[in-house]
């Protein structure tokens, strides 16, 4: 990791992963997979989870579906999945630590996206409920020119409309998908979550437990005090 790379600059654009990094929902993913999984008799292994994260929700139903000996039924448990998703999510539309905070002091010097792998109904009324969604001039999610990460086009284009370079862009992601995703745009990578792999915290700039963190949060207060001086 070479932290200078993010504390001792100024990004032209940052774009935020949503699941997991802005909202507190990966256990709401994971919840709903259970719900999906268990309707077909299926209790995932212990490592179910860790290949899920991040994932496109076709590409985690073709994996539940996979998981279950039912591949034909892919598109269902797709469709099963968003609903409990959306259900779960809306009694509880909770931030990661730190991430409303940062977001707000990180709009004051740069534009702000989104970048994820969820609809776009799901990202937009989860930053809605959270009173982030203004904050942020684009949300983009796959469509079809746009390929779900870890192909690299939710970044490129989220960086493109912010009208900033790749190499001048920062990347906030808690995810190995969207680790790639974010690298193989060519984007600065800041990590986030509590216990990285080896190969997460090798493929980012800065990797830091959460957006609280004292040093993120007073390099986002030095970026703001020196484009307002």
């Amino acid at each position: 990791m070479t932290a200078a790379r993010v504390l001792d600059w100024t990004p032209s654009a940052v774009v935020f992963d949503c699941d997991g990094t802005l909202m507190d929902t990966e256990l709401h993913w994971q919840e709903a997979r259970d719900l999906v999984l268990r309707g077909y008799g299926v209790a995932p292994d212990a490592g179910f989870a860790t290949r899920a994260k991040g994932l496109h929700y076709t590409e985690c139903g073709r994996l539940m579906a996979e998981v279950a000996g039912e591949p034909a039924q892919a598109e269902p448990m797709t469709a099963h999945l968003l609903d409990a998703f959306r259900k779960l999510v809306a009694d509880d539309p909770a931030t990661m630590p730190g991430a409303a905070a940062l977001v707000r002091r990180v709009a004051d010097f740069a534009p702000l996206a989104v970048a994820s792998n969820c609809p776009l109904d799901v990202v937009e009324s989860c930053l809605e409920g959270a009173g982030l969604l203004s904050y942020f001039a684009h949300v983009v999610v796959p469509g079809d020119d746009v390929l779900p990460k870890p192909a690299p086009d939710v970044y490129l284009t989220a960086a493109a409309l912010c009208g900033a370079e790749p190499a001048d862009s920062l990347a906030v992601e808690d995810s190995y998908c969207g680790i790639r995703a974010a690298g193989r745009a060519g984007l600065r990578i800041l990590g986030v979550g509590a216990h990285p792999s080896e190969e997460e915290a090798a493929a980012v700039d800065l990797w830091v437990p959460d957006l609280a963190e004292p040093g993120l949060v007073d390099w986002a207060k030095s970026r703001r005090f020196a484009t307002t001086a």
